[in-house]
């Protein structure tokens, strides 16, 4: 198994992307240690994918706040021994629009979770992934590459496509170390944001979901968008010792819709 006798750090854990990463950590054998702000979605995670609670710990972290960050990465060493990787989920990703209607208030508050809490909590799992190196797995967005014209979300893809800058500088700095530093691309995803959507926009064109799909999914070079199991499926390979000599890149899964 990809993960055996690994220990990976998962934050923003909740009913999306975030649990399908502890899952697919736990399903390749290695221990999950969940973070998110909510403890009640972190224990219905943890119940659902390790039901006898060998494999799993968790803590509520608010990412925002460095000393939550270090209780996290303190658990994982407690309960386990070892940090071997981090995937970064957490993210705010709901505030929407453009310039001309900006909150630049509101944009700080973006760029200071997804940017500087994935900082955040990357150093505070340092002193463990130097001890044997290890991997550290930043979930992006194709919107950072290429802005969709069916939502904007400026802020948002602003802060990751920042956050996919420093990944460059963080590879060059923790490489010796043999820290491996990746961001994962996701574009329309199959999961619960995208599945609210779907069902959202055909309500309000009184359409049905299946053309909402068939849009999306036409402008993609295979025939259907790819899932939140599918993205989870790349952080774990990039978390996994198969990703050894992998680092700075970025990974688009989005079913071929961008190609770079």
């Amino acid at each position: 198994m990809l993960l055996e006798g690994k220990t990976v750090i998962v934050s923003g854990v909740g009913a999306g992307l975030g649990h399908r990463v502890a899952a697919a950590v736990v399903r390749d054998g290695g221990n999950a240690v969940l973070g998110a702000r909510t403890e009640a979605h972190l224990a219905k995670a943890a119940a659902e994918i390790d039901p006898d609670g060998t494999h799993t710990a968790y803590l509520p972290t608010d990412i925002k706040d460095e000393g939550q960050c270090v209780a996290l990465a303190a658990l994982a060493q407690e309960r386990f021994g070892r940090i071997d990787a981090v995937v970064h989920v957490a993210a705010w990703d709901s505030y929407f629009g453009g310039l001309e209607d900006a909150d630049f208030a509101t944009w700080q508050e973006v760029l200071d979770v997804n940017l500087l809490g994935t900082l955040r909590m990357t150093r505070a799992c340092l002193p463990a992934l130097k001890e044997r190196g290890g991997s550290v797995v930043i979930i992006g967005t194709q919107s950072s590459v290429a802005a969709p014209s069916q939502v904007r979300q400026a802020a948002y893809a602003a802060s990751k496509g920042a956050l996919t800058s420093a990944m460059y500088s963080l590879a060059r700095e923790l490489g010796p170390h043999r820290i491996r530093v990746n961001t994962v691309l996701p574009g329309w995803m199959w999961g619960p944001p995208v599945e609210a959507y779907v069902r959202i926009t055909a309500q309000s064109h009184d359409v049905p979901e299946a053309e909402v799909l068939r849009r999306l999914t036409g402008r993609m070079a295979l025939p259907e968008l790819a899932t939140d199991g599918d993205v989870a499926d790349a952080a774990v390979f990039l978390a996994s010792d198969r990703a050894r000599a992998i680092t700075g890149q970025s990974l688009l899964v989005n079913a071929g819709e961008l190609m770079r």
